[in-house]
């Protein structure tokens, strides 16, 4: 039998059925595949509207990653709609104030603006709370992966409607007649196992087992990300994430602990000095990132480096796509994935659970085994998230290209966008808000984006001499239309 975490049996003269119901026979509202920010984020949610969950893990021992760890702000007020804020407490979480960007050791102190809008869906439809009222500049939180997932379990296994069974699914099933998805198959410890609902959630993550099958889109990787943890860094402005710019890829520092610093740096794919010829990984972060760090860093990164406790993951790129499979739905990394380089992922994830949750809520579906009414919910879905999660999918891989900049017309750009950023007011607040997932307005993305290239076209031109403006004039269309190319590839994935 599977090792199944619940909250205690209620007293023998109240008992709960539906409790039974999910821990003898394996049966419930939602079955939901995957422990993780995804998973735990929307069992709660799903319980928070009476649903019965179950919530099957692999292994619930913490896990250990290295990206993960850094919730934007539009996060952290999605944590407390579901009344989870406790759980980034007693973790040793650092707050998040904005970021420092390092321009060829040039900074620019970018900090989440003040102007800080709610934004709730009601019907669908988005409603906003004290916009242009002023308060105080949101916050969000870094902190380690594993110890962030254990907390969402803890409150997972201590929800009443939610039963967490750790086994192993192995695959769903399927009735043969009508193709709807009807439970999972699982193993634990050798032992074959069944968990049926009239909904099944896979959030089984970047790996997923059952993407393939069942969504039309596959995650493709320019880069990896290599992470070291240093120990007692000092960072140039404490309290915010580093982006560290120059001749290569990007680089990220942001801390996770008292005396933690996760240290990410982006290696694409057949970089030549990474090439084993010039010591593989390890000869790019001595010979090409550590002379390029600030000073105050590089004792902490050499450090680290000699201890060798390298690991990587992938930056995958997966655009989202409309569930249309009866009876299943896949969320999380899964179905979405974006760089990490700006941070979103967990802030996409906690603000689905909540939508999730409003969509399948009992007042708008009595019965998750009406099928039709569930589809029409998943197709609201896929275009209600849009608000937010076009505007941190295609920043995000936009961003990655202008920063990992391997042209003159990019690097053009680049400099433009650094430039931007110095001007300060709205040419931070617009894009750090969209960042944190505070303005869930695409248009405003677009602004920003090409007010940046036709930034970029300025200089350009008018870092000449006078008599090569003509010339500059021409070859600076040029950046504008790389600009073009860089993101509408990404708006037309998120709105096909």
């Amino acid at each position: 039998m599977p090792l199944i975490h619940d909250t205690p049996s209620p007293p023998p003269s109240l008992p709960d059925p539906r409790e039974e119901r999910r821990r003898l026979h394996h049966d419930a509202d939602v079955v939901i595949v995957g422990g993780g920010i995804a998973g735990c984020a929307t069992a709660v949610s799903l319980s928070n509207q009476g649903r019965s969950v179950i919530l099957l893990e692999r292994s619930l021992k913490e896990p250990d990653r290295i990206v993960g760890e850094l919730l934007q702000p539009g996060g952290v007020a999605a944590l407390e709609k579901l009344g989870l804020s406790h759980c980034l407490e007693d973790i040793d979480a650092v707050k998040v104030r904005g970021y420092d960007v390092i321009y060829y050791g040039t900074e620019v102190k970018i900090p989440y603006p003040k102007e800080a809008s709610r934004v709730n869906h009601i019907d669908g439809v988005e409603q906003v709370e004290g916009k242009g009222k002023a308060c105080e500049r949101p916050e969000g939180r870094s902190f380690h992966h594993g110890r962030f997932v254990q907390k969402l379990r803890a409150a997972a296994m201590t929800a009443s409607n939610v039963t967490v069974v750790e086994t192993t699914v192995t695959e769903l099933i399927k009735c043969g007649h009508t193709g709807q998805i009807l439970g999972v198959k699982s193993s634990t410890k050798g032992d074959e196992d069944y968990f049926f609902g009239s909904l099944t959630i896979v959030a089984d993550g970047y790996a997923s087992k059952f993407r393939k099958d069942n969504l039309p889109y596959h995650p493709t990787s320019r880069s990896k990300f290599w992470g070291l943890e240093l120990r007692d860094a000092t960072l140039p402005l404490p309290l915010h994430g580093h982006v560290l710019l120059g001749d290569g890829a990007p680089s990220l520092l942001y801390q996770i602990g008292t005396h933690e610093t996760r240290a990410l740096i982006d290696v694409p794919e057949n970089l030549p000095s990474a090439s084993i010829q010039n010591g593989g990984v390890k000869g790019h972060l001595r010979k090409v990132v550590l002379p390029s760090l600030p000073a105050c860093v590089q004792p902490s990164f050499e450090e680290a480096i000699e201890r060798g406790q390298l690991r990587s993951m992938p930056n995958s790129w997966l655009p989202s796509s409309i569930n249309k499979m009866p009876g299943l739905m896949i969320l999380g990394d899964a179905m979405n994935m974006r760089h990490p380089l700006t941070g979103g992922g967990m802030t996409v994830a906690i603000n689905d659970a909540v939508l999730l949750g409003e969509l399948l809520s009992p007042q708008r579906i009595p019965k998750l085994s009406d099928t039709a009414a569930v589809l029409v919910a998943m197709r609201q879905f896929h275009w209600s998230r849009k608000s937010l999660t076009s505007v941190v999918n295609i920043l995000a891989q936009a961003l990655y290209s202008l920063f990992a900049a391997n042209d003159s017309q990019l690097k053009a750009l680049q400099v433009g966008c650094f430039r931007y950023f110095q001007r300060g007011g709205q040419c931070i607040d617009g894009p750090v808000g969209l960042l944190a997932g505070i303005i869930r307005q695409p248009f405003v993305l677009f602004y920003h984006f090409f007010a940046v290239a036709l930034y970029a076209m300025y200089l350009h031109i008018s870092s000449s001499k006078p008599l090569m403006w003509p010339v500059n004039t021409i070859t600076s269309l040029g950046i504008f239309w790389k600009a073009c190319i860089v993101i509408f590839p990404y708006i037309w994935s998120e709105i096909r």
